[in-house]
């Protein structure tokens, strides 16, 4: 098995796809997205992006940091009480619910096996690795599949795609109305087609225009 690039690698495929096949950066490199699938703090994950270093930290902390951000996302997208969520974690593991919450508010390390069975009540990828790797190689792990499989897709068929035809050369809308509109009926997906084309075409008369008149001067 191949070892991962480093982050700097990835980071630029990213920034070739976004330049070279109209990858929407927003999607790709969303720090927001990218700090709740690998329960970084979002400033860090910013930082990463920029290509600069976190603040340095310890395995320790990093996973008393990430158990801690799980758990919050847990409480805050079910609604559930801490009490409750301890009360699962302490019988999917076999552990007290008291040692469980201190775990999940970042107080307590767990040890390897106990945090084995984090992994899987989390339901997270890439194992114990995921509380304790490095921001940059957590980031890193996150970015590798979607990258993958963008580099990997077949263009974008135009000649199936009426939309992307039309804004064939219009690089400054073209993104943009490709991501709005790839759920639209293909009724709406014809008037929106139709309205870009004469828009855009009227946008080239008129520079077309401007050019002969300064040709004129």
């Amino acid at each position: 098995m191949n070892p991962a690039p480093p982050l700097s690698e990835t980071l630029a495929r990213c920034e070739a796809l976004v330049q070279g096949r109209g990858a929407s950066r927003a999607e790709l490199l969303d720090p927001g997205k990218l700090a709740a699938v690998t329960a970084l703090p979002e400033a860090a994950v910013r930082t990463l992006l920029r290509g600069g270093e976190p603040p340095a930290d310890t395995v320790n902390d990093r996973v008393r940091t990430r158990i801690k951000t799980l758990a919050d996302a847990v409480l805050e997208r079910d609604g559930t009480r801490m009490s409750d969520l301890a009360g699962g974690i302490s019988r999917q593991l076999g552990v007290s619910a008291f040692w469980a919450r201190q775990v999940c508010s970042g107080e307590k390390v767990p040890s390897v096996e106990l945090l084995h069975g984090l992994v899987d009540f989390f339901e997270v990828e890439g194992g114990e690795a995921f509380f304790t790797a490095p921001a940059a190689e957590a980031l890193n792990r996150a970015l590798l599949p979607t990258l993958a499989a963008l580099e990997t897709a077949e263009p974008t068929d135009t000649a199936a795609d009426p939309l992307a035809a039309v804004l064939r050369g219009h690089d400054d809308v073209r993104a943009l109305a490709l991501r709005q509109a790839r759920d639209l009926s293909p009724e709406r997906w014809s008037v929106l087609s139709a309205t870009l084309n004469a828009l855009l075409e009227l946008d080239d008369i008129e520079s077309a225009g401007e050019t002969d008149s300064e040709e004129d001067r």
